[in-house]
């Protein structure tokens, strides 16, 4: 049995605890929230005695084995490595920290106390995404990723009405980029490694974050066209395009439907049907992993998790986007 804790009492901690409800090895010890009230709450609501509003208490206290963080994005790196440094294992979710000087010290934490650290970034470990891994040769030579995601904020019409919620607070290290555009980006780096070069555009917000923006990456035969917004929608789906077929995507976050349709006319469905919520899928790998002693997981790697972090930072870098979690950071 992994005891576990939360960080963070919002939707996506109760969508999380939701997907694991099922596993049997699986069992949510301990609630951290910044205010006793809401910890007391959260906890109520899934029986659990033990709460904490100080993280170094959480982080010394016998009661878990691992924690599911999903703090706002600039508390990340520094709720991770109080965590690592008293041997917790780490389940943090996207994107991994503010910056890649942020991820790096992460890594380092993890490897220095010889625990589990990992990026819940859910996509990789969708049965869908392992076939788009396996069907990739069926392209030919691959040159072109092109993925999008343009979700209309739920927040946005809030922050239309003069209140700015932390969606749109560049203090939490949020925006366009850092919400979706990771969801694109990851899978990217994935299947085609660190790219060359990163150029970025973006439309700005009063706030001082990004409502939307492009990136077009250069790999050495291939380029990668990623398009995210939190102020629009958008019904494209996502595209690899080989020489031989294109691989369409209805979904690069949560791959539904995946189809090859080949430049003879033929077309190849090669999906399987997605069972539960995909949550799951990253939470039974981020258990297995515990129990079997391994610290870093093969798919989410520290590395794909530093240079996603690092492609982020050249795309903000292009962008004038600047969090007050960058004033300590290295260059990219």
């Amino acid at each position: 049995m992994i005891r576990f804790g939360v960080i963070g009492t919002n939707w996506i901690t109760d969508r999380f605890l939701q997907a694991v409800k099922e596993m049997n090895d699986f069992s949510l010890t301990a609630v951290y929230s910044r205010t006793s009230d809401r910890a007391r709450e959260f906890a109520e609501k899934y029986q659990v005695h033990h709460t904490f509003t100080s993280i170094e208490e959480m982080a010394i206290s016998e009661v878990l084995d691992a924690v599911y963080i999903a703090s706002p994005n600039s508390f990340h790196a520094g709720q991770a490595i109080t965590l690592l440094n008293h041997g917790k294992h780490v389940l943090c979710e996207k994107p991994f920290a503010s910056n890649a000087a942020e991820v790096e010290k992460m890594i380092e934490a993890a490897k220095r106390n010889d625990v589990l650290l990992m990026e819940a970034m859910r996509t990789t470990f969708l049965p869908n995404f392992t076939l788009i891994k396996e069907n990739l040769y069926k392209l030919g030579k691959i040159r072109r990723y092109a993925a999008s995601y343009c979700q209309y904020s739920s927040r946005y019409d809030t922050y239309k009405a003069g209140t700015v919620l932390n969606a749109f607070n560049p203090v939490f290290s949020n925006g366009s980029l850092m919400d979706l555009g990771v969801y694109c980006i990851y899978p990217m780096v994935v299947l085609f490694g660190e790219p060359k070069e990163v150029k970025a555009t973006c439309f700005m917000l009063d706030s001082g974050v990004d409502g939307e923006g492009s990136l077009l990456v250069k790999y050495d035969e291939m380029e990668a066209v990623i398009m995210h917004s939190k102020i629009t929608d958008s019904n494209l789906p996502s595209e690899i395009q080989g020489e031989e077929g294109t691989m369409i995507i209805d979904h690069i976050a949560a791959p539904g439907h995946v189809e090859i349709r080949y430049r003879d006319g033929k077309k190849e469905v090669i999906s399987t049907m997605q069972e539960g919520d995909g949550m799951y899928d990253e939470a039974r790998a981020f258990v297995d992993l515990i129990k079997q002693g391994k610290k870093e997981s093969s798919i989410n790697t520290h590395r794909n998790s530093y240079v996603t972090a690092a492609i982020l930072d050249a795309a903000r870098e292009e962008m004038g986007l600047i969090f007050s979690a960058d004033n300590n950071r290295k260059p990219c």
